[in-house]
């Protein structure tokens, strides 16, 4: 991949992987005007390289499937906004719920700051028992006012909760899981070891065209791609959504106990389906075990080890579905002290130094935070290179794969990438982003329609249908199959 300015690199991640020779067979088309968000870490970078990389591995998937390699082009400007893309979400032109619950945001404690997670309801009332008072943001305040903020995280911790206290970068290099992050890449792909098993073959790619596009024609890369997407918020989603945008069968499958957040499941459930299974329950287990059989890529993203107690960890997984490529969406990196705690894109910007050099820069009195869930999005879309990578590989080499990124080591790659210099841009409002939202109409039970606007897919593929053939759809709408063909 080539394309350069000011800094932009968009082959950082392919290097780190070792996967240029894969993803760098011909040169991508990359335009950019330089900031579109404001702040001064260098999102716009992370967001042109995520998107150029991915666009052009499902690329090096279409050269693979028929021999053709259709031109790659990214514009900055449009990869940026998609980092916002929940933001920007109307149905008949009205926002479609609030994103953080009452509970959820900052607090001053005696000695800095904390911030809290409550956007699920048993986060909230899992930090207001840790503290001792009701669940109500002025109880919450009070108490805090009297606590250490490193206290108080960790009492919430215990509890079940979802909290990080604010860090200082320098903070964060001595600590424990800060030295981990800096030391990890930002994506970790590599083969899966099943103890005594027999490594499975390369997997066929579905029966394809072979050549370029008749005129007027739309491939669709990876298409009869299998994926299950079990993932919730928005880094794992955004992965399930790029892949379904050039053509992927993604299955998202919950639990209906569960809570969801229902602008996030909009934003990121297009192109997908959606069924329901508890995998607690013996029928839905077979019901999941019969479409793992058959899956190309499992996402996940829910709290490390809670796969594994339902008896789907790494090596059951491999075992069960030989030539499966798992990708594994964590908060922390693996190896460190926090690597199995819960977290969140606003707490990582908070423990990492991101939210305090800001607050700095600024002089405001309090975390400041990235221009949008930058973390999120990035991860979202180095899992989707994750999971096209892991498919090249698998259809080259056989065995089964398995990749990690997490919301952490994200942080550390922009932290490492230098800080814009010049005039920061004004914060781009609805209208100002009007070039890069679609609208998808959306049936409703029992007739009638509603619009949904959304940003586009950002990243085009020449000759190309790189769109979501589908609105989201409503949770448990489709049965736990997969589609014909």
């Amino acid at each position: 991949m080539h394309g350069a300015t000011d800094g932009l690199d968009v082959a950082a991640v392919a290097t780190a992987l070792g996967l240029l020779a894969e993803l760098d067979p011909h040169p991508a088309e990359v335009s950019t005007s330089g900031l579109v968000l404001p702040g001064r870490f260098r999102v716009d970078v992370v967001a042109t390289s995520v998107v150029a990389a991915v666009t052009a591995a499902i690329a090096a998937v279409h050269q693979q499937r028929t021999g053709w390699y259709p031109a790659v082009a990214v514009d900055g400007r449009a990869a940026q906004i998609s980092f916002r893309s929940e933001r920007y979400l109307r149905r008949d032109g009205r926002t479609v719920g609030e994103l953080w619950a009452p509970l959820s945001g900052d607090y001053r404690c005696a000695d800095g700051w904390l911030k809290i997670h409550a956007n699920f309801a048993h986060h909230g009332s899992a930090a207001a028992a840790a503290l001792g008072v009701r669940a109500d943001r002025e109880a919450l305040a009070e108490r805090l006012g009297t606590l250490r903020a490193p206290d108080a995280e960790q009492a919430i911790i215990e509890a079940g909760g979802v909290a990080a206290a604010m860090r200082s970068a320098e903070a964060w290099r001595v600590h424990g899981q800060g030295r981990v992050e800096a030391a990890t890449a930002p994506l970790r792909l590599q083969r899966a070891v099943t103890a005594g098993a027999v490594e499975p073959g390369p997997r066929r790619w579905p029966d394809a065209p072979t050549g370029a596009p008749a005129p007027g024609d739309a491939v669709r890369p990876l298409a009869g791609l299998r994926v299950l997407d079990l993932t919730r918020v928005i880094a794992g989603p955004v992965c399930g959504r790029v892949l379904a945008a050039h053509g992927a069968d993604v299955l998202q499958v919950a639990a209906g106990h569960l809570p969801q957040i229902e602008p996030l499941v909009l934003d990121t459930g297009f192109g997908k389906r959606s069924t329901l299974l508890d995998l607690r329950l013996p029928a839905d287990r077979v019901a999941f075990d019969a479409l793992l059989a058959d899956a190309d890529v499992l996402v996940e993203s829910y709290r490390p080890g809670a796969l594994a107690a339902l008896g789907y960890g790494p090596q059951e997984l491999a075992r069960r579905a030989p030539g499966l490529v798992v990708v594994d969406v964590r908060a922390y990196s693996s190896g460190g002290p926090w690597e199995a705690r819960r977290g969140f894109d606003s707490l990582v910007q908070l423990v990492s130094g991101l939210a305090d050099e800001a607050a700095r820069n600024t002089g405001a009195d309090g975390p400041v935070p990235l221009p949008c869930q930058a973390l999120d999005h990035a991860t979202g879309w180095l899992a989707a290179l994750a999971a096209v990578a892991g498919v090249l590989r698998q259809r080259r080499e056989g065995g089964s794969w398995r990749a990690e990124v997490s919301l952490a080591a994200t942080a550390a790659w922009l932290d490492g990438l230098g800080r814009f210099r010049g005039t920061i841009v004004s914060d781009p409002g609805l209208d100002d982003v009007a070039p890069f939202l679609l609208d998808t109409v959306r049936a409703e039970p029992g007739g009638g329609a509603v619009v949904l606007s959304h940003v586009a897919m950002p990243g085009t593929l020449d000759g190309a249908a790189v769109r979501w053939a589908s609105p989201p759809p409503r949770p448990g709408s489709s049965p736990p199959r997969w589609q014909a063909g």
